[in-house]
């Protein structure tokens, strides 16, 4: 028979020998990522309190608040430090990160999330279709899936819906459900304000189709069809002064703004150039449904 102080001891062990396991899955980011997406950009002022604070291709934005901060889309893992840098250089402390977002539980948006939410203990809020494929580091997606483990696995603090407004130091930001994507892609329509005047924002997750499946045979995404139909549908019905997206090369960052140009809000307004896209996507997407009936 084992002794308490044994049993205690045994059990101790196995314990962390199954945390440990847990903690240790492997994670691998895909080989073939563009090495362009991760490149070091210069931070700069969006419009009021919004600041672009990502990598060359991989957008992420920082909203700022007199109660801390909301960051949204952390990049690939590299990208902790050169998002911490960013804030850092505009004047802003990391550690005052008070929720973090995203726009899709894709590893190129995710990569750093888990590492910024233990760092800065921020809250992680998350639309509620995305959260098994938080929970797996991307292994449950759809599509990705099939690359395994890509980020580190991560649970939502809180589960967001469709309409839900997230509000921290006078700011409130509405979460707009977009899937097609991914299960639970969203985007996020806001208010900003600066010395002269309002902005109505939004940073649109785009509905491209990342799958080679035909839309309507994917079993783990029986909705496929009618969620890529209702994003392009409702995206045509926002209303908004600026429109931002998950990666910098959707919304012609680089054409728009060199680093070291002046503060400039109305160089993302561009209402043509966000009916464009949605129409290549339309487009796109109609396409797809016609390849996918001739296989």
């Amino acid at each position: 028979m084992i002794s308490s102080p044994l049993r205690f001891f045994v059990s101790t062990l196995l314990s962390f020998f199954m945390v440990g396991s847990a903690m240790a899955q492997p994670v691998k980011e895909p080989a073939g990522t563009p090495a362009e997406w991760s490149k070091p950009y210069a931070p700069f002022r969006i419009a009021g309190n919004l600041y672009y604070v990502g990598s060359y291709d991989l957008a992420s934005y920082l909203i700022t608040t007199p109660k801390g901060n909301i960051l949204i889309n952390t990049g690939l893992a590299s990208s902790y430090s050169q998002i911490q840098q960013n804030m850092e250089s505009l004047g802003f402390r990391f550690q005052d990160i008070k929720i973090l977002l995203t726009t899709q539980a894709h590893y190129d948006h995710m990569g750093a999330m888990a590492a910024i939410q233990k760092s800065t203990g921020a809250r992680l809020m998350a639309d509620a279709r995305e959260a098994d494929v938080l929970a797996s580091g991307g292994k449950t997606d759809y599509a990705l899936g099939k690359l395994g483990t890509t980020y580190q696995p991560v649970h939502p603090d809180r589960l967001l819906y469709d309409g839900d407004t997230i509000s921290l130091g006078g700011m409130h930001l509405v979460m707009l459900h977009h899937p097609g994507h991914t299960k639970g892609s969203c985007s996020y329509l806001f208010t900003v304000r600066d010395e002269k005047r309002s902005y109505r924002v939004l940073i649109a997750n785009l509905p491209t189709i990342v799958t080679d499946q035909p839309l309507n045979s994917i079993k783990s995404y029986p909705e496929a069809v009618s969620d890529f139909a209702y994003t392009l549908q409702a995206m045509k019905k926002i209303s908004f002064d600026l429109w931002l997206a998950s990666h910098a090369s959707q919304f012609h960052l680089h054409d728009k703004h060199h680093p070291g140009d002046t503060y400039t809000p109305y160089a993302f307004k561009d209402q043509k150039g966000y009916e464009t896209a949605l129409s290549e996507l339309q487009k796109a997407y109609q396409e797809k449904r016609e390849q996918d009936k001739k296989n």
